[in-house]
This record gives structure tokens, sequence and C-alpha cells, in this order.
């Protein structure tokens, strides 16, 4: 039964001193549970107060992966930092919605945006590996979401990106998850 040992896997993309970014794929269950709270615990006990992970490839979230990632908002903010999520699937999205637990987790649509919520002297360079945009914007831009999301402007989903506490729940509006329509008003 190897095959079905692996429900999980967490990579780590960024590792900044402060923030780190992981990316989660597979299924965060009771059966990846304890996998996931020790290797993202680790994480978060190096020092990294500000945690972004990567929802992407993560196809399935119950009850105790919801626990999972409460339990890491608890232990970022015993930091003074915070756990943000970016690229929910409609799955996990679902379920926050669901448990209204989207109240107390920072949701955003892509990492990008995600890290503009991290605070400016604290941010990493996004995307990892320091590429240039057309405009010749860099990764380490003043926004610090690189030169994909940061070529754009304004995010246009109420996220302030230079504001430090836009990550904070109650003060921003909520990102709409899935929707890619940039058009101005």
């Amino acid at each position: 039964m190897a095959q079905g040992r692996r429900h999980l896997t967490i990579t780590t993309v960024v590792d900044a001193e402060e923030c780190a970014v992981l990316r989660v794929a597979g299924e965060l269950d009771v059966h990846a549970e304890r996998q996931f709270l020790d290797e993202s615990g680790a994480v978060i006990a190096a020092g990294h107060r500000f945690l972004v992970l990567d929802l992407t490839a993560l196809r399935f979230c119950d009850s105790r992966g919801l626990n999972c990632l409460l339990a890491l908002e608890w232990l970022c903010r015993r930091m003074n930092g915070r756990l943000l999520l970016a690229s929910l699937g409609v799955r996990v999205l679902h379920v926050l919605l669901v448990t209204r637990a989207v109240d107390a987790l920072a949701c955003f649509p892509t990492v990008g945006h995600a890290l503009a919520a991290v605070p400016e002297e604290i941010r990493p360079s996004w995307p990892p590996g320091g590429t240039v945009a057309a405009d010749g914007a860099g990764s380490g831009g003043r926004d610090g979401t690189g030169s994909r999301e940061g070529s754009e402007g304004s995010d246009g989903d109420g996220v302030k990106s230079r504001d430090p506490d836009a990550y904070r729940s109650g003060e921003r509006e909520r990102p709409r998850q899935g929707s890619r329509d940039r058009s101005a008003p």
C-alpha cells in the first residue's frame, strides 16, 4: 500500500527571514494532519511569522484540515504575524465558506496578492528567480508582487498592496475567488 501513503506534499517555494511561501498539494485530512502540522509548524518555529500557503494544488480539505489551518493562524498570530492563504480551489473555498472560517482566515486570489499583505520591510520578492517584466520592473518591485501581478497596478480586489494592515480580515474587502476579470469599472 505504498502508493496511498503520501496524501500531502509541502514544498518550500520562498524562505525569507520572517516570511515563507509553502505550496501545499494533495489532500489535507485526518491522514495528513500530523505531517502538515509538523512540517508547517517547523517553518513557523524557525521564525517565519508570516506564512503564505499556495493552495492551488490542494484537492481536498475536510474539518481536520480546517482545524490545521486555524491552528497555523493561531501560531502565526502568537508571533505577531499572519497565515495568508492563496489560490484556493473551489472545494477548499467551499469548506471555508460553509464553516464561516473564511472570516477568520485571510484569503487571496494569488500568492502575489497575499505577499502584498506582508509588511514591505520583510516581504520577499515574487516570483522567485528574479524574472523581469517587459516594462523593466524586476521581481523586487515596490509592491513586492513581481512581474506578473505587480505590473497590473492596483489589484482591483480591495487589497491595498502598500497597507501593512490589509491582511486583517475585518479591514479589507474580501477578494473574489476565481475571478480573473480585471477590467476597469
